[in-house]
């Protein structure tokens, strides 16, 4: 006879493919991994996120979800995929967050602007919509989106985040949710580094949101030519700093799920002009 106790304790120290594993043993234990408040304490604790009040699907679908190796570009656009690293996972409680390629952000955001004129003239926007809860960042290397030439030697870098539920819906695997360019930023001069940020509004001024905008801690140094990327309770940024250019292109995508509604995926993306 086994203690259910002891084991849901003892649970709470395994990963996904531990629990996996536990559960081929017999049908006792089978059972009790199945159970759904295993898989959420598991997610939980290695996305390192807040507890989510609801959410649609299973937790053991969420959880393989997040962690089974997947990203946007297996489901669409391989051909012009190259690299990706995974961030992390970040925490939306609002359904506001702020969308920005400077990681120093202006004293205002304008609220009367369109969000298409807002970035044109700053490269910042509130975003409004979004589906709260928990979201997965991803930084993506694909291929030059302008043209469709396979030699072209050109590289574009996106902040991808979603949420996490959206693997799971039926809307994105079917192929009727699509990414809807939101607006554009274009700066025509040399310009030190390409960056993205998505800035929960709600704690804008929490004390982990400071370490994205110190920015000596993580970015690296001026001729540090890799990537660098951070995330925070209810944040996420990147920076790759650059070399001599003529300028940069950022465009903002937003996903919905379905016409009217919630925003379910963001990217903001750098290309050197």
């Amino acid at each position: 006879r086994y203690e259910e106790d002891l084991w849901t304790y003892i649970a709470r120290f395994l990963d996904g493919k531990s629990l996996v594993k536990l559960s081929t043993t017999c049908k006792w234990f089978n059972g009790f991994v199945m159970h759904d408040s295993i898989w959420k304490f598991a997610c939980i604790r290695d996305l390192q996120v807040p507890a989510p009040t609801h959410v649609a699907f299973n937790w053991i679908n969420l959880y393989a979800s997040a962690f089974d190796g997947s990203h946007s570009y297996l489901f669409r656009q391989q051909d012009k995929h190259i690299d990706w690293m995974r961030i992390g996972a970040f925490f939306l409680d609002s359904p506001v967050v702020i969308l920005t390629d400077s990681l120093c952000l202006p004293m205002k955001i304008s609220r009367e602007e369109t969000t298409k004129k807002t970035l044109e003239s700053c490269g910042t926007c509130l975003l409004k919509n979004i589906k709260t809860g928990i979201w997965i960042a991803d930084l993506q290397l694909v291929r030059c989106p302008v043209c469709e030439q396979n030699g072209c030697d050109g590289t574009m870098q996106t902040l991808d985040a979603r949420h996490i539920e959206l693997f799971l819906c039926e809307g994105f695997q079917d192929g009727s949710w699509e990414y809807d360019l939101i607006g554009s930023h274009q700066t025509v001069k040399n310009i030190e580094a390409a960056s993205g940020a998505i800035f929960n509004v709600k704690r804008i001024k929490d004390r982990s949101a400071a370490g994205i905008f110190n920015l000596k801690s993580w970015i690296g140094r001026s001729d540090d030519w890799q990537p660098k990327a951070v995330i925070t309770f209810h944040s996420v940024a990147v920076n790759t700093n650059l070399q001599e250019n003529e300028g940069l292109l950022v465009k903002y995508h937003a996903m919905k799920a379905g016409t009217e509604g919630e925003i379910v995926s963001i990217r903001i993306s750098q290309q050197l002009l």
